[in-house]
């Protein structure tokens, strides 16, 4: 029998799970562990409250989640309740699958002032993830700046600016529904260092800005290339930038109270205010030959009370592993960190690709764990682990808890939406152990 570990129960964690069961068939145990009693990850608390579509691949999860050789094993912190080096003795193979939930810093003088978030904490507050429930973003400025010009700078965009009735089917948190209806913001400029040619945006989430119903997005005519030049693009970034020029040709929406201002060749270099935000100073800047952006020495400003830095993440170091500074995340050889030590995902490649990226992901590193463990070790597995948690007190959460928690959230939700989440551990064990 092997023993298998993955840290993180979030895409890249359960579809290493599904490829262990085709590799190994009944020969293998799998547990799930993660921090939080629910699992799940990015889909929970990173995917967009209002694109449920997406939401609905947790089902393909929870199919795995429920056969008899995988097991969900929440509220299990890595450092606080189980060391890595406890994990590499219990089990024979031990996945890193946390995922890269710290956001990249923003390296700006003035980025420690109050309302300027990272889109970790700001997609995790209207989210509902417990370490960002309570972040309450100012909103009660005209003006927000979103930095970055990939599909998290959307989102915030897109959740800024829709009304009530927008996100009546979506799962935001019923608090931060509630802080966004007061909310005075009339302008969201989306800032990029570089060109329209240069996003980071498909087509379906720039499309959904032409849709809302209060709403313009705006783009500056000058700031586009040649149509010619739109050739060379591959087919999904072409119609990205059909749209941006479709928003430039637009000439009805003048009337919407909410602008969404796409401000292309600009790049942050400050942020000032007295005791909090009050204004962006950003410098003008021009591709050189190689597409790098390099500043111009124009300098101007962009009013905001709240700036959303959405320019990347890193995986949190964990002690005892490798680590590589640079791209913020594991050190790894095409997923091998350690004997016996492996990484997944974020974890393994940085922040890059989409859920679906990870499943085969997960499958090359399960073929990996197959060559090295030709047998089982004869290690405890979970056995071990569930002894060396009682001994100190911990108290796991099943997926038959989580299971109660779900029917609770979905028990909770206002007209229309398909939950209200918990937004803290304690009521989460409070449900699950009830």
């Amino acid at each position: 029998m092997r023993h298998v570990a993955i840290v993180g129960s979030g895409p890249a964690g359960y579809y290493t799970a599904e490829a262990c069961q085709k590799q190994f068939g009944d020969q293998v145990r799998v547990d799930i562990i993660d921090r939080l009693p629910v699992p799940f990850g990015l889909i929970r608390s990173g995917v967009a409250p209002d694109h449920q579509s997406i939401k609905g691949v947790s089902r393909r999860y929870e199919a795995v989640a429920l056969t008899d050789n995988v097991r969900f094993v929440g509220n299990v912190s890595l450092g606080r309740d189980v060391s890595i080096d406890e994990l590499r003795s219990l089990y024979d193979a031990v996945v890193l699958a946390t995922g890269a939930p710290h956001d990249r810093p923003l390296e700006v003088p003035g980025a420690e002032l109050p309302g300027v978030v990272g889109s970790a904490a700001f997609v995790g507050w209207y989210n509902g993830h417990p370490d960002h429930a309570s972040l309450a973003p100012p909103l009660g400025g005209p003006g927000a700046v979103v930095i970055g010009n990939g599909n998290v700078a959307l989102d915030v965009a897109r959740i800024l600016a829709k009304d009530e009735s927008e996100l009546a089917g979506s799962d935001i948190v019923g608090h931060a529904l509630a802080e966004l209806r007061g909310a005075q913001i009339d302008t969201i400029t989306i800032l990029g260092r570089r060109g329209p040619h240069q996003i980071a945006m498909t087509p379906k989430e720039l499309g959904e800005l032409g849709e809302l119903a209060r709403a313009l997005p705006v783009v500056d005519r000058a700031d586009l290339p040649r149509e010619e030049e739109d050739a060379a693009l591959e087919p999904g970034q072409r119609k990205s930038v059909t749209h941006l020029r479709s928003f430039a040709a637009r000439a009805n929406g003048a009337d919407k109270p909410i602008r969404i201002v796409f401000d292309f060749f600009a790049m942050p270099v400050r942020i000032e205010g007295e005791g909090k935000v009050e204004r962006v100073i950003v410098e003008r800047t021009a591709l050189d030959a190689e597409g790098r952006a390099t500043g111009t020495g124009e300098i101007y400003a962009v009013p905001a009370s709240l700036v959303v830095s959405c320019i990347g993440y890193r995986t949190p170091p964990i002690e005892g592993v490798p680590y590589d500074e640079r791209a913020g995340r594991f050190a790894n050889d095409e997923g091998r960190i350690l004997p016996g030590l492996y990484a997944v995902g974020w974890a393994r490649r940085g922040p890059t690709g989409t859920i679906g990226t990870n499943r085969p992901d997960g499958f090359a590193v399960v073929e990996k764990i197959a060559e090295d463990l030709s047998e089982g070790g004869g290690k405890p597995g979970r056995a071990g682990l569930d002894s060396l948690l009682a001994e100190r007190g911990v108290e796991v959460v099943t997926f038959r808890d989580w299971q109660k928690i779900d029917t609770a959230e979905i028990a909770a939700a206002r007209a229309g939406s398909p939950r209200e989440k918990f937004t803290s551990v304690e009521a989460m064990l409070g449900t699950a152990k009830s």
